[in-house]
């Protein structure tokens, strides 16, 4: 074999080498630092932290009072099915249901996890001014102050909005506090986040969201991506097509609209029956920019905030947190994606 012919061999065998080499350096780079497979990310490596208008947000104090428990006369609910139950609904402190437990699994209806609070207002009505500023101006992730009665002093923080009823739901790292509260204690929430805007994900609305919230969510792997799209972890994702009570509302920035869960072959399919307190979830085909609606290739990303029901029409809440009609959201599957792990841990 000639000189020449030797030369070109070991340049192939080097070439090759080198090839096998860089091949497993990517192997193994995505292992090491959390890849789905060699071109997709699945945390917040190569994405931007999100901007929004920070300097411009205005923080305000709303006070909220710890509900009563609330039943209508005759208490019995007509299920989808046309059973008739009782069982535990909205309002007061739930002390065994809190985030990241069940919103499937319990025996009650519209159940509201933690503390349910409320502002009766000057009029005393449910709708008055005070009562929507209290409600609209509390977003997810504020932090709660208890003014008075046995548990003065603890903090919490903001975890749903309930439409219908207008309550507010808080929770507290350290359950033992719920204890020494009653119904009709005042809490203060340091209500900061509406009016926030992003900057730098185009076509991307956010609502009912706080500023501890996003760095919460940002430390968990949000961010945006190269191109402009908002990224985000979720436990589970669910087709628009199932989604119920709160349809027709012009606005999100109060309330929530319910998850029909009466089609076992689509519980099933999206891991449903899954579902907890406090989880972050993608709505497909969904846009909740002025309203909600139904709209092929929209994504709306929201946190579950009350429990399931058997009423016809109803099912475990969404509090929106972000939408996007042009779809310019995409998700990846995050089992944590929960503000147990969010806000409490």
């Amino acid at each position: 074999m000639s000189t020449t012919k030797i030369i070109k061999i070991n340049k192939r065998r080097t070439a090759g080498l080198k090839l096998k080499t860089a091949a497993a350096a990517v192997v193994f780079f995505c292992i090491v630092f959390g890849y789905s497979n060699a071109g997709e990310l699945s945390g917040s490596n190569g994405l931007s932290p999100l901007e929004y208008n920070r300097d411009e947000l205005v923080k305000m104090a709303v006070i909220g009072y710890i509900a009563e428990a609330r039943l209508n006369h005759p208490p019995y609910r007509v299920g989808a099915d046309g059973s008739l139950r009782v069982l535990p609904a909205t309002g007061s402190i739930t002390y065994n249901f809190r985030t990241g437990d069940s919103a499937v699994n319990i025996a009650g209806d519209h159940v509201e996890p933690a503390v349910t609070l409320f502002n009766p207002g000057s009029t005393g009505s449910r709708t008055s001014p005070e009562s929507r500023g209290f409600n609209i101006l509390s977003c997810i992730g504020n932090e709660v102050r208890v003014l008075d009665g046995g548990a003065e002093g603890a903090v919490g923080y903001v975890i749903g909005k309930h439409g219908g009823s207008e309550h507010v739901m808080v929770d507290f790292k350290d359950p033992e506090v719920m204890k020494e509260m009653s119904p009709g204690d005042r809490m203060q929430v340091y209500a900061l986040g509406t009016g926030m805007e992003l900057l730098n994900a185009e076509d991307v609305k956010v609502m009912n969201t706080s500023p501890q919230l996003l760095e919460a969510l940002t430390e968990a792997g949000m961010g945006v991506t190269p191109e402009g799209k908002l990224r985000i972890g979720v436990a589970v994702t669910v087709p628009a097509k199932i989604m119920g009570s709160g349809l027709g509302s012009n606005h999100v920035y109060s309330g929530d609209y319910d998850i029909q869960l009466f089609d076992e072959e689509v519980n099933e399919k999206y891991g449903l029956d899954s579902l907890r307190f406090g989880d972050i979830v993608a709505i497909t085909d969904a846009d909740h920019s002025y309203g909600r609606i139904y709209k092929t290739g929209a994504v709306s990303i929201g946190v579950i905030t009350h429990s399931g029901s058997i009423i016809a029409g109803h099912g475990p809440g969404v509090t929106t947190l972000f939408t996007s009609t042009s779809g310019n959201i995409e998700f990846f599957t995050d089992p944590d994606a929960n503000l147990k792990h969010l806000l409490f841990e």
